[in-house]
């Protein structure tokens, strides 16, 4: 697992927490931060997985 990865995987688990804790509380400003962050997450693993498959096929 690259860096990229790891804060991706982080990202959207802050993402879904804060999502949560906004659809408790009631507030649909803290639900959309999290829906952006939970995609913010995704991309940037997007962009780590994408790093892996690079980096693998130079070592070929």
């Amino acid at each position: 697992m690259n860096k990229d990865q790891a804060k991706g995987h982080m990202k959207d688990l802050a993402g879904k927490v804060r999502e949560k804790l906004g659809s408790l509380t009631g507030n649909r400003k803290e639900q959309a931060k999290g829906l952006a962050n939970q995609g913010e997450g995704k991309l940037q693993k997007g962009v780590g997985d994408l790093k892996n498959i690079a980096n693998k096929d130079k070592e070929r």
